[in-house]
């Protein structure tokens, strides 16, 4: 019959003229056959199911803050030319940010519809065909080759992210955009790298 050992209890240590408290667990004896099972076996034993139970939580934790674009919502990069431009990121969020958001979406996407403001259903639609024209008129506008612009669109909303190297490229870009067909607003993220 195994033995049987205390609760876990609190022990005051006054050792070396310190103060600390720590937790006593007791460890079970095991009894087979009238012989005790050595207690660092036992202790080897409990470590290693502690170390099998952490190697799991890195992937459960990693599991629950992956990110990624689940409302499939365009971003791509325009033009590339200013090498210490960060690069930016599209529109990633978890799971349960998509989950809070789906409703919202959906109300926010039909209402423009509902108010005779959309000839689609949904705002969210025209995204996937808005963002392929910005990038054209982007590109064959001229003045912005020598600027790194990425574009993300969102309810007929497009975001303008990057680096531009004049405030005058920055307005002109973003006047560029609010003209092209369907686009409602334009949010204008960009910085301004080595210029005025």
């Amino acid at each position: 019959m195994p033995a049987i050992d205390p609760p876990a209890k609190f022990d005051f240590d006054r050792s070396w003229g310190k103060q600390s408290w720590c937790l006593v667990i007791p460890m079970p004896s095991v009894c087979c056959s009238g012989q005790q099972t050595p207690l660092s076996s036992i202790v080897a034993g409990r470590l290693a199911l502690i170390a099998l139970l952490l190697a799991g939580l890195p992937r459960a934790i990693a599991a629950e803050v992956e990110r990624a674009n689940y409302f499939d919502d365009p971003f791509v990069q325009v033009t590339a030319a200013i090498a210490g431009c960060p690069p930016q990121h599209g529109p990633t969020i978890t799971k349960d940010e998509m989950r809070s958001q789906a409703h919202a979406r959906a109300e926010r996407g039909t209402r423009c519809y509902q108010s005779g403001r959309c000839r689609l259903p949904n705002s969210y639609l025209y995204d996937k065909e808005i963002i392929p024209r910005v990038k054209q008129a982007i590109l064959i506008d001229g003045r912005f080759s020598d600027t790194s612009v990425w574009i993300e669109g969102q309810r007929r909303w497009v975001t303008l992210k990057g680096c531009v190297r004049t405030r005058a490229q920055s307005k002109a870009i973003e006047s560029l955009v609010r003209g092209v067909d369907d686009v409602e607003a334009v949010i204008n993220e960009l910085i301004l790298v080595g210029g005025k």
